[in-house]
């Protein structure tokens, strides 16, 4: 008996997911993986599965599976519509179908089958850049995802008790970049006193926001500079763009500030789950 999923609808962008690759910028790789790498290690620790196997990172639902073995299964993060329990391990028996409808609030779902999406691995990592192109293709209709053998023992949790990903507006710590000169204290003050809206140009790259744009008060070119998570880059066009987790290795923009990516729960990954129409908000990191 295979133990795979098959794709029977791919919803809007579903990828494979994992840790990601760390520790490869030089080589001009970032890290990728999963947006909410919180919410992504809840998935994995409710199925039993060590930390960094992959998992499914589905955006505004869609997605819908049968398992070709008896498998189990968890949902994470953006709870989507339908009648699977979120948050709580389930079998999937063999034959039977999982269906995600959209979510409430939030975009990002993750689904998670204890063993693991055992797709090959691209340079250590099964996660899905979608910016340069690496690892393994975006997930299609018809894709035949082979799963992994358990290993780990199950946790004994029936339902992890976790708040629901918020809908409306969502305030965020922010620190002072290397360019924040770039734009004064005026600047600075603007982009920290005002709400900002989460465009549709948005992805797994960054959040392209819209508001009302900021000045510069010293112009000229910049070098390509390294850039990370949760960069706040300032493109000409005066509105920032933050960065998520497939960012690219440099840029040649001021970057005004950095938003807070923690390991335990970084408001980065809270940043990940926004969808587009929501309005972010910075506060200035004390």
């Amino acid at each position: 008996m295979t133990r795979a999923l098959t794709v029977l609808a791919a919803g809007p962008l579903t990828t494979v997911q994992d840790a990601g690759r760390p520790g490869q910028a030089a080589l001009g790789i970032v890290r990728s993986g999963a947006c909410d790498r919180a919410v992504y290690r809840q998935a994995n620790r409710l199925v039993g599965n060590p930390e960094g196997l992959a998992v499914l990172e589905v955006t505004y639902g869609g997605l819908a599976v049968r398992a070709e073995a008896d498998l189990l299964v968890v949902t994470t993060g953006a709870r989507c519509a339908g009648p699977f329990p979120h948050a709580a391990p389930t079998a999937l028996r063999r034959g039977t179908e999982l269906r995600l409808g959209p979510p409430g609030t939030g975009l990002r779902t993750y689904v998670a089958v204890r063993g693991g999406i055992d797709v090959p691995p691209v340079l250590g990592s099964r996660a899905t850049d979608v910016l340069s192109g690496l690892g393994p293709a975006v997930v299609a209709d018809g894709d035949v995802l082979p799963v992994g053998p358990p290993v780990d023992p199950m946790p004994g949790v029936d339902l992890a008790p976790v708040p629901e990903i918020p809908g409306g507006e969502v305030t965020v710590a922010v620190l002072p970049g290397p360019r924040s000169d770039w734009f004064g204290d005026a600047g600075w003050a603007a982009l920290t006193g005002r709400a900002w809206t989460v465009t549709n140009e948005s992805n797994r790259v960054g959040l392209r926001l819209d508001g009302v744009p900021l000045e510069r008060v010293q112009n000229g070119e910049l070098p390509s500079e390294g850039m990370v998570r949760g960069a706040l880059q300032v493109p000409p066009s005066g509105t920032p763009v933050l960065f998520l987790a497939d960012h690219p290795v440099t840029g040649g923009y001021p970057v005004i500030g950095y938003v807070a990516d923690e390991p335990v729960r970084s408001d980065v990954d809270r940043c990940g789950q926004l969808r587009p129409g929501q309005t972010l908000r910075f506060r200035a990191a004390q």
